[in-house]
């Protein structure tokens, strides 16, 4: 398994989770995704290591902006 933490700007609300949970668990090989409006944090465990532009464009494509962590 591998985790990998992003950091995620423009969310404020639930519905804001909820999408961008949605398109980032289209991404092949993820296994769960945790991610909170309030902490701006996105935590994604996978397979296998994920490519990190995959995720940044999915968090992009529901309208927010990403960073992996760290």
């Amino acid at each position: 398994m591998t985790i990998t933490e992003f950091r995620v700007t423009g969310m404020t609300c639930g519905h804001c989770e909820l999408s961008v949970r949605e398109g980032v668990q289209e991404i092949p090989g993820v296994e769960s995704i945790e991610v909170s409006h309030r902490t701006g944090k996105l935590t994604v465990t996978s397979n296998e290591p994920l490519e990190q532009g995959a995720v940044i464009a999915a968090v992009e494509e529901a309208g927010y902006r990403a960073v992996q962590a760290g």
